[in-house]
């Protein structure tokens, strides 16, 4: 039996209070395995930001449990919600986040200076990573310089160089052209398969079902459906649907 990298269990969320009361997400079960590349599909509004931030320990849920490599998060402090966040998951955002100020190297090493790990093994970890994402001469240049195709290969570097366990993406390539944004799904889906990472990617666009083991629909804060994306789907099947969700005709 495959040990889910993210594993959440009836996950509710509610912002506000009495009238103010919105109920973000409802009793949401989810697993992100090692090896698999799984879509969050879903319109704006419905759901999947949120859910993306309490699987990345960034938001704690109203109920349910979240458990991360095996371990549980209820009750997790602050302090060890951070610890599992540098330990575990790496993030990948539809902005770059990158400092203007420091070079394409210098922006993958801060990853590595938050965890302590500085020096020459820090340098060597650095070049293979940017090597893997096709930006080896740009590992000086500044990000002013470079294009939003090559920022995000930065961001994806940057999110990869500790060896996380998950990454975790939220519409990755909204701000990118067609080939762009194929470019980055395909370095994702890499990460995926030759690294046995668990890749989620929130986004809205079907284009990028291609690129998926599982895709899942997510509205109105609820799980709707899960289905085999067209490349892999066996001829005899269509959608079909985990425990707990629901066939929506």
């Amino acid at each position: 039996m495959i040990t889910p990298i993210i594993e959440a269990k009836n996950v509710g969320k509610i912002y506000g209070d009495g009238p103010a009361r919105v109920p973000a997400l409802k009793d949401v079960s989810l697993t992100v395995e090692a090896g698999k590349l799984t879509v969050l599909m879903g319109p704006s509004g419905s759901g999947k930001t949120t859910l993306l931030s309490i699987l990345g320990c960034m938001l704690a849920p109203t109920s349910g449990m979240l458990s991360v490599c095996g371990s549980s998060t209820v009750g997790a402090p602050p302090k060890e919600l951070a610890r599992i966040r540098r330990q575990h998951i790496g993030f990948v955002f539809q902005a770059y986040h990158l400092f203007s100020t420091l070079t394409v190297a210098e922006n993958v090493r801060l990853a590595l200076d938050v965890r302590d790990e500085r020096g020459l093994e820090a340098v060597a970890k650095t070049k293979e990573v940017l090597a893997s994402v096709g930006l080896t001469s740009k590992t000086a240049s500044f990000p002013r310089q470079l294009s939003g195709g090559e920022q995000q290969r930065v961001a994806i570097a940057r999110a990869i160089v500790a060896e996380p366990s998950a990454i975790l993406a939220d519409e990755p390539t909204a701000s990118l052209d067609t080939a762009n944004g194929q470019a980055i799904m395909a370095i994702l889906s890499t990460i995926a398969k030759e690294r046995g990472r668990a890749v989620l990617v929130v986004t809205h666009d079907p284009r990028l079902f291609g690129f998926a083991d599982r895709i899942v629909h997510i509205e109105d804060g609820s799980l709707t459906r899960e289905e085999l994306p067209p490349s892999i789907l066996p001829a005899s099947e269509g959608t079909w649907q985990p425990p707990g969700i629901e066939r929506v005709s």
